[in-house]
Order: C-alpha cells, then structure tokens, then sequence
C-alpha cells in the first residue's frame, strides 16, 4: 500500500474464524467489484507462508480467491489510520450503539468496509475510529447474521449492485 494506488473498494476482514465465511466473503467480494481483500488477524488467509492452498477457502470462493488481490496484516487500527490518511472512508457493517441503518449510508469512494468477527463484532476502541458504523435491521428472534451473509446484503446494497 505504500506507493501502490488506493483502490476504490477495500473489504477488510479482521479476526473472522471460519475459513468457509472468509471464502464466501471472496466470491460476494469478487461479484461486488471488490478491488482488495485485507486479511487481519487470525483471519485464515487463501494461501499459507509457503504458498499451500486453504482448501475450505478454495470451496467456498471458486476461485475468487486467485482473481481478488489481498494482503495479510497484523493489526486492524493501523490499517484504518493508513486507509483514512489516505482518503477511504471506512464503513463497518456492526451493530452498535452509534450505528445507521445500511440504506441510509451515503458511500464516498474510495471506501473499505470492515466486518466483524463472527462472535464478538468489532472492538469498540476499534469503532471509534470509523467513520460510518452501517447496521443491518433485525426483525426476527436472531440479533445478528452470518458475517458473510452480513456482507453480501451490505455491500450489494451499499455498493448499489
């Protein structure tokens, strides 16, 4: 990221669990116009440190995970500083106490999206530091969705798809 172009649409994925959400999240990435995947934490990335295939990402994505660049990063608040410092308003789909509904939200591109972890959500510390925190109404029992679920119906919304 450091002399490459920002790209115009960013999906960050940090501390997901499940191999099988984050290769979902590949090919909804890959159908959305998605320019780059950050992988953050203990997020399972495509490809090991020896280059070896994930195969329960490889199911899931169908390949999207070869046609989508993305890069592994330790830590989700420095890469939001880099990303906002560098114009990208970042968007996390979360439920929180300072949340919008997702209809609502006006994107401004360059933008990244960030989707919470599939148990926790996001840090609050973490959601301070963005800019819009975009929720998704729940009208039945459940109070939340599968985070690949989550992110299909939010970023095809949002992205105007």
């Amino acid at each position: 990221m450091k002399s490459m172009p920002i790209p115009t649409t960013i999906l960050i994925l940090p501390d997901i669990r499940s191999a099988q959400n984050v290769g979902s999240l590949f090919r909804t990435a890959d159908a959305c116009g998605i320019e780059m995947i950050y992988i953050v934490g203990i997020t399972p990335a495509p490809t090991d440190q020896f280059g070896r295939a994930n195969s329960a990402i490889a199911k899931t994505a169908l390949g999207a995970e070869k046609t989508i660049p993305w890069q592994k990063i330790a830590t989700l608040a420095s890469l939001i500083s880099k990303l906002q410092k560098n114009g990208v308003q970042t968007i996390a789909i979360e439920q929180a106490e300072n949340s919008v509904d997702y209809k609502k939200v006006k994107v401004q591109l360059p933008a990244a999206f960030i989707m919470g972890n599939e148990v926790d959500g996001l840090p609050k510390n973490i959601l301070k530091k963005i800019d819009v925190v975009a929720e998704i109404p729940m009208k039945g029992a459940k109070e939340s969705l599968n985070v690949s679920v989550a992110g299909g119906i939010a970023l095809f919304r949002m992205l105007g798809i």
